[in-house]
């Protein structure tokens, strides 16, 4: 049932395929009867061509990737370039795109030859999403950062944005879409074991209307989002917010987000780390994390010291008393080593 299911949604698109593809690979042209881009996630080229209309080759809607050899359907495009794992989200989207009905319960398991190895929130999932990203400058997530007065990324390679990325507020309810801001959560080797999505609204203007606007997907214990590579210095906080404000100041010195308190908590320590700040949040777990990190960084030998705002937490500081403010109460409780290291102005 699920496999026919599958093949009237991909019949369907394939009657739409040029619609289809001006929305989803909207990186690439028209040339006679076949839309060509690089590849199934929407990168510049010509390699991967669809067919747009019914010919004695086959039907509309199919595809190759001259590069690779990969080919398939249109259902297999909005996976790819969604950067979706189940069918049941791909067969969502098609039918959002075809203005369908949702399906009886008995449609919507996975179709026989469609079944994905890469399990819902795993950490080859959150590789999956990051890398169906693209690069924040121009974005509504640096229009997002700007809201929160953060200007310069120096080193932000871990944050990266979805313009469709997939929302679900619990099992039972239908899917939204929402542009989101995509973290790259990495271990001490720099190894990718998660990402964190912050839903955006749609003009950027702050997060989504929605419960949750933030979630992490992923391995994240012992692990964060990296801004620099730590040697003998790191700052680490809570958000990833929290944690760029400042490094408005700071943009050299290296930082971590633990996105949660307890994660901040259990983060892993390089082994070459002598000297750890610890941002405090205005907040009970805040200060249990706090007390808890220092704790366990002078029991292995690690210098730490606790980073307090004069607000709620840092980003209020840079939001509410502004940059040179920050950068006078940040100066008075770093490491003189460290003024003269890392303090631009």
């Amino acid at each position: 049932m699920a496999s026919r299911h599958a093949s009237e949604l991909a019949h369907r698109l394939g009657r739409e395929a040029e619609a289809v593809c001006r929305e989803y690979l909207s990186s690439g042209r028209r040339a006679g009867n076949y839309w060509q881009v690089g590849d199934a996630q929407n990168s510049p080229g010509r390699s991967l061509y669809v067919r747009l209309r019914d010919t004695p080759k086959g039907p509309a809607g199919k595809w190759t990737d001259a590069a690779t050899g990969d080919h398939g359907d249109l259902l297999d495009i909005i996976r790819e370039a969604l950067g979706l794992v189940d069918f049941k989200d791909v067969a969502e989207e098609a039918r959002r795109f075809l203005s369908l009905p949702h399906p009886s319960p008995e449609q919507t398991g996975t179709p026989t030859g469609r079944t994905s190895s890469i399990a819902v929130g795993s950490p080859e999932a959150s590789r999956r999403l990051f890398a169906m990203s693209q690069p924040i400058p121009g974005t509504l997530a640096a229009t997002y950062l700007s809201g929160r007065a953060i200007t310069s990324l120096i080193g932000g390679t871990a944050l990266r944005y979805h313009p469709r990325c997939y929302y679900r507020p619990d099992e039972h309810s239908p899917t939204e879409i929402w542009p989101a801001m995509i973290a790259s959560v990495t271990d001490l080797d720099g190894r990718q074991t998660g990402a964190h999505r912050t839903w955006l609204a749609p003009d950027g203007s702050g997060k989504a209307p929605v419960e949750t606007p933030r979630r992490a997907m992923g391995d994240l214990l012992g692990h964060g989002v990296r801004f620099g590579v730590a040697g003998d210095v790191l700052v680490a906080g809570e958000g990833i917010e929290t944690v760029l404000s400042p490094r408005q100041v700071l943009p050299h010195m290296p930082m971590l987000a633990a996105l949660s308190a307890a994660h901040l908590a259990a983060i892993l320590f390089p082994a070459t780390l002598r000297r750890l700040y610890v941002l405090r949040d205005r907040d009970p777990a805040g200060d249990g994390a706090r007390d808890s990190l220092i704790a366990r960084a002078a029991s292995v030998g690690i210098e730490a010291v606790a980073m307090s705002p004069a607000r709620e937490d840092f980003n209020e500081d840079l939001r509410w008393r502004g940059v040179d403010a920050l950068r006078a109460a940040l100066k008075d409780q770093l490491h003189p080593v460290d003024v003269s290291r890392f303090m631009e102005g």
